[in-house]
């Protein structure tokens, strides 16, 4: 099935459910925040479960200073499609062979659990991890950890600098789903019905006040902003469902739309869209993001003065 046509069956498939069904459509967003998020405490309780894998995701310094007793570390670049020449994008998803051999090093198998944290102010490279994970079909058994390694140590847990002994994972082949899209796909929804483009990059970026990708200032035609910082707050944990849909509607997202993002490389984007799909929102990545759109030479549009956000 198409992304359009699996769109298009999401879109009508909610439309039922809303009208048939509103306050189990409600609960059903909650269950799905809660499934895509776990807190400090719950991950204290659980350390010692079986098959638990905990991924750090930061600066390996950081890492080494002191993490998550059992956590592995993995780097962001590591988890991207191999460089096969200097005109690659800078972040690509890898092919499902990488990954599938990058997942069982790590020691995922068929039923790990899989909790994924950022270190410090990483949330945008966590999400990324998480994103990767979702696009591969394993997305129902991973989560976030809420505010990462700041809340861990807020709350006084401890830390190691011991690298946790890995055996290798038992993985069945994966297979990457529809959720990564193109410059054409980009182009022709930017104004269609049902559809929000969201440029997750900073405000100053949107405007064109400071240049993006191959020097180009601005934004993709028809696209609203939605910074990928304004989704968790000072404290890195993911904001209230109440605030992020406020935060969705400021930049245009109707009821039932699809939301397509996009940053600079398609890092931070995928914070919005872990934002998004806890809300229930269909959103899909566009991964080749400005990098791919400035190297197209494809139009951009600036706004003469700064955005609110």
């Amino acid at each position: 099935m198409s992304i359009k046509h699996r769109l298009a069956a999401v879109t009508a498939l909610g439309l039922m459910l809303a009208v048939a069904a509103p306050q189990a459509a409600s609960a059903q967003s909650g269950s799905t925040r809660a499934r895509m998020l776990v807190s400090a405490d719950w991950l204290k309780a659980h350390q010692a479960d079986k098959g638990l894998i905990i991924l750090f995701v930061g600066d390996h310094k950081d890492y080494d200073a002191g993490h998550i007793p059992g956590a592995e570390y993995v780097s962001l670049m590591s988890w991207s499609r191999a460089s096969s020449g200097p005109d690659d994008l800078t972040l690509e998803l890898p092919s499902a062979d990488d990954l599938h051999a990058k997942l069982q090093g790590l020691g995922i198998s068929d039923r790990s659990r899989i909790v994924v944290y950022a270190g410090k102010y990483n949330t945008q490279s966590a999400t990324r991890i998480l994103f990767t994970l979702e696009a591969a079909g394993l997305g129902d058994r991973a989560s976030l950890l809420d505010g990462g390694d700041t809340e861990w140590r807020r709350l006084g847990y401890s830390t190691s600098t011991a690298e946790p002994a890995v055996k290798p994972g038992v993985l069945a082949p994966i297979k990457y789903g529809d959720r990564v899209v193109d410059a054409a796909f980009v182009q022709s929804h930017a104004h269609a019905p049902g559809y929000k483009v969201i440029d997750a990059r900073a405000p100053a970026y949107y405007d064109g006040v400071m240049a993006g990708s191959g020097g180009l200032k601005g934004h993709v035609p028809g696209a609203s902003s939605l910074p990928f910082s304004s989704v968790t707050g000072v404290d890195q944990k993911l904001k209230s469902a109440d605030d992020l849909a406020a935060e969705f509607k400021a930049a245009g997202v109707k009821p039932g739309d699809h939301v397509v993002a996009y940053c600079h490389v398609g890092q931070q984007a995928t914070a919005v869209i872990f934002a998004a799909r806890s809300l229930g929102i269909d959103a899909v990545l566009y991964d080749g993001s400005f990098e791919d759109w400035s190297r197209r030479k494809l139009p951009v549009e600036a706004v003469a003065a700064p955005s609110a956000k």
